[in-house]
């Protein structure tokens, strides 16, 4: 091996600590999460997602004068430039709206006068467009392949981001319960610290290059299964079990074929993810609401018993979200862009601050390859 020496080894990265933060704080063993220093619990009940995007970007919970301000802000920007618009109806209606995201994404910085720029008020201006515009994206494509035209988005500053994004997408006024749902599936989606997508979001930035790629970076990671898919791959699950009484023969299966149960265990949390408790709870108000959706919220229950019993693993923040967006009226292939939405929220501030106190992230690996040795010409091999 050339350079230093590696002095440890974790595979995955697992508990390596890679930059400082005071955006987020996740407690493995205590099961607890925190935004900014705010319990996950209290804000998901508490604030909504405009303002829990004011304090990942801010550092405070904002007042009402500024809360006013930046969803003012916010729905100056919803709207796509018109080529923007043009550009995706150009996409095929079958392409993986992860893709379509990714490929909008990077568009849109041929469309911002502004992407180049360092200028930190520059980028914080991008990084409340990217809020903004993220939602009319995913629920432009949407209609358009469904052969509908897209929903102007809301310029009014009263629509938070969840009704507006409903509006959009339906193109009709949502239940109250459906778009306090989405607010707070939004709100407990946010943020998660150094996962994959904003790992790799804060490496492209600490190469000093532009929030969009960043962002598009952040949006490639997150597509994997292993990371933002597994809540569509958890709903697949739940269609395909089809009822209650069929769950436990379908993870013994599962486990026998040793194939991996999504929405169950995580990396960092030695027990139950702490936003799985909030995201039962939706699931379980929302069937009271609309009934028909009960079966799904059963058959959940059902295997998260199941896997309880047989492999002790606790539910993660996907699975009940799979249910919640399902109960909402989401698409299912458009699960992994609704995490995307509420992501971009902590994908930008972590971005910023990068961009603030910058060293480029350069890990070192551990070779494993063959030993110092001599070139042979080829006409000897």
């Amino acid at each position: 091996m050339t350079g230093a020496p590696v002095s440890t080894f974790s595979k995955g990265l697992e508990e390596v600590v890679a930059t400082e933060s005071s955006i987020c704080s996740i407690d493995g063993k205590g099961l607890r999460l925190r935004y900014r220093g705010y319990d996950i619990h209290e804000l998901v009940q508490r604030s909504s997602y405009d303002e829990v995007v004011y304090l990942l970007l801010r550092g405070e919970l904002p007042t009402a004068v500024q809360l006013t301000e930046l969803r003012r802000r916010l729905a100056a920007e919803r709207p796509l430039p018109p080529a923007v618009s043009r550009f995706i109806e150009t996409l095929p209606a079958g392409t993986n709206p992860m893709a379509v995201l990714r490929t909008v994404v990077s568009y849109m910085a041929l469309q911002d006068p502004e992407s180049e720029s360092k200028a930190p008020d520059a980028n914080e201006r991008k990084a409340l467009r990217l809020i903004a515009r993220l939602p009319t994206v995913v629920a432009a494509y949407d209609r358009l392949r469904n052969g509908k035209r897209p929903v102007e988005a809301a310029a009014d500053a009263e629509t938070g981001t969840a009704a507006c994004f409903l509006r959009m997408l339906k193109g009709a006024e949502s239940r109250e319960l459906e778009v306090k749902a989405l607010d707070q599936y939004l709100v407990l989606l946010a943020e998660h610290d150094l996962n994959a997508s904003t790992f790799a979001a804060r490496t492209t930035a600490s190469t000093t290059s532009d929030i969009y790629s960043a962002v598009t970076s952040a949006i490639g990671a997150l597509k994997g299964d292993l990371h933002g898919s597994a809540n569509t791959r958890s709903m697949e699950m739940i269609l395909e079990v089809g009822s209650p009484e069929k769950a436990e023969a379908y993870v013994t299966s599962a486990l026998d074929r040793k194939e991996k149960l999504m929405g169950f265990g995580h990396r960092v949390y030695k027990g139950q993810d702490p936003r799985a408790d909030d995201l039962r709870r939706m699931a379980k108000d929302l069937i009271r609401e609309v009934p028909e959706q009960a079966k799904w919220y059963a058959i959940s229950e059902a295997i998260e018993r199941a896997v309880k019993e047989k492999k002790n693993l606790s539910c993660n923040v996907d699975f009940y979200s799979a249910s919640v967006l399902y109960s909402i009226g989401i698409p299912v292939d458009l699960f992994t862009p609704m995490f995307a939405v509420s992501r971009i929220a902590g994908w930008t501030a972590h971005i910023l601050e990068q961009y603030a106190n910058n060293r480029l992230l350069r890990p070192v690996s551990a070779y494993l390859g063959p030993s110092p040795r001599a070139y042979v010409p080829i006409q000897n091999r």
